[in-house]
């Protein structure tokens, strides 16, 4: 079974480099990789054309929402897996995304993994691509012990091409990014998906978005948006991430099956009265500052 890889990219090679060669080196089946390049002004197309990898390119850092969107229609795959450049992948990380694409038989599903350093499990192999210990890793990486999950880590994440398309991808209202993940969530939540799984054996090892943090107060360079994403998601659905990721996703919470409905009870009640709230003033203030 193959997947298609989608990474997006900023100058961030040595990164880069070493996702793929976890991809190619730990992975069952021959996936096909497709990075989006911002920039590139480190060599990264000139890599990927050198090693006959499939790429879609902007010359400046267009956000992880438009770079997923534009490398996505490259895909020949069925299967949709978005990855980060600072990521490594373990072994069998797609042996366990295939046994659940297997025993749920519908294409109804959201699939993620579990990140590791920077991510659910506390494992320090490395905090910087200089520093890290590739042997360490391969030797601990499925020692602690960690329950499959309600919710989502946001990536790596595994979804069919047919529910890709059907929500239209990620949203590019939240370029560059910070937002987007919930609200594709909230998208295949709207088309019935009430599969969102954290899949415990998918593991992979997180350096912590290194290269984007570096450029978090350049003015110049979009990177991250902060609260930003979080209204936008407000304006968008009505209420807030969090009520979003604690009573329709249950997040972080065992994985027992398919979610229900939420259940209407008082906490959830207060939650979507503060939602309504933050709603409100959220709006007021933008139409005084004509934002969004």
């Amino acid at each position: 079974m193959r997947f298609s890889i989608i990474i997006p990219s900023f100058n961030n090679l040595n990164y880069l480099k070493l996702a793929i060669k976890s991809l190619k080196k730990n992975s069952s089946f021959d996936h096909e990789i497709i990075v989006h390049v911002n920039e590139g002004r480190d060599g990264t197309v000139e890599f990927l054309e050198q090693n006959n990898l499939k790429y879609s390119y902007t010359s400046y850092n267009s956000g992880i929402c438009t770079g997923l969107n534009m490398a996505s229609k490259l895909a020949t795959t069925d299967y949709i897996v978005y990855g980060h450049d600072d990521f490594y992948f373990c072994p069998g990380w797609d042996k366990a995304f295939v046994n659940e694409i297997k025993n749920v038989k519908h294409n109804a599903y959201y699939f993620s993994g579990t990140m590791m350093h920077a991510g659910q499990i506390e494992l320090n192999c490395g905090k910087t691509f200089d520093t890290f210990n590739e042997e360490k890793l391969l030797k601990e990486f499925m020692k602690p012990k960690f329950d499959d999950f309600q919710g989502s880590t946001w990536a790596p994440h595994l979804i069919h091409r047919e529910y890709w398309d059907k929500v239209g991808g990620l949203s590019e209202e939240f370029n560059p990014g910070t937002g987007s993940d919930p609200d594709l969530n909230m998208k295949l939540w709207n088309n019935n998906v009430r599969i969102f799984k954290g899949v415990s054996k998918c593991r992979v090892y997180h350096f912590g978005s290194i290269v984007t943090r570096g450029y978090k107060n350049n003015k110049n360079i979009i990177t991250e948006t902060g609260r930003r994403g979080g209204k936008i998601f407000l304006l968008k659905w009505g209420i807030t991430i969090k009520t979003f990721k604690r009573f329709y996703l249950k997040s972080d919470t065992k994985f027992d099956g398919p979610l229900d409905e939420p259940n209407v009870n008082l906490r959830f009640s207060l939650s979507i009265f503060a939602s309504k709230i933050y709603f409100l003033y959220t709006y007021l203030v933008n139409k005084l500052l004509d934002k969004y």
